[in-house]
């Protein structure tokens, strides 16, 4: 990963195309669907390269949202963005308070449970619909034999502490899970 994909947030998908005027879906990754768009330029990866792009318009369409990119007249122009991911620096993010985080930041956070046996580091974060799990990798010589916790995300109750500064994640946790 270059350091410029370390600098961008995939805030969405783009997916299929829409009509015949080089519209396309987009899938928004953001807490409220539309904010996706007040981020600009978007920066789409195109053969391996992540090229500025600009919404010229967009739209509600049924349940979902559908935007027309300035370079994108005809739908087989529109087709090369098919499936593409949309990012934005990290720095155009909202501020958080000391107390939010992004889930970005949890990725590579050591897990260490409440009597301190350090479970391994966060990996991957899965939504399920009741609740996000987060996924640790168990450290090579984890005592109880795992090779991977999925872990529930549930705040005050599994979650105990989130230490920004010392990358580390708190959590009450039986290791033997």
């Amino acid at each position: 990963m270059s350091s410029q994909d370390q600098d961008l947030v995939v805030v969405g998908k783009l997916g299929a195309t829409y009509g015949i005027k080089g519209w396309l879906k987009v899938f928004s990754f953001t807490e409220q669907a539309e904010s996706i768009f007040a981020y600009t330029p978007w920066l789409i990866k195109v053969k391996g390269e992540w090229q500025p792009i600009q919404v010229e318009t967009w739209k509600k369409h049924g349940q979902g949202l559908v935007a027309k990119l300035d370079c994108c007249d005809l739908r087989e122009e529109a087709q090369m963005y098919t499936n593409a991911e949309v990012a934005v620096p990290a720095d155009q993010l909202p501020a958080l308070s000391d107390e939010e985080f992004y889930w970005r930041e949890l990725f590579g956070m050591s897990v260490v449970t409440t009597e301190g046996y350090d479970l391994g580091k966060v990996t991957d974060i899965l939504e399920t619909g009741s609740n996000d799990v987060l996924v640790v990798k168990a450290n090579l010589k984890d005592a109880f034999g795992q090779k991977e916790r999925l872990i529930p995300f549930l705040d005050e109750q599994v979650i105990k502490l989130i230490d920004r500064a010392a990358q580390r994640i708190e959590v009450d946790w039986d290791p033997e899970f």
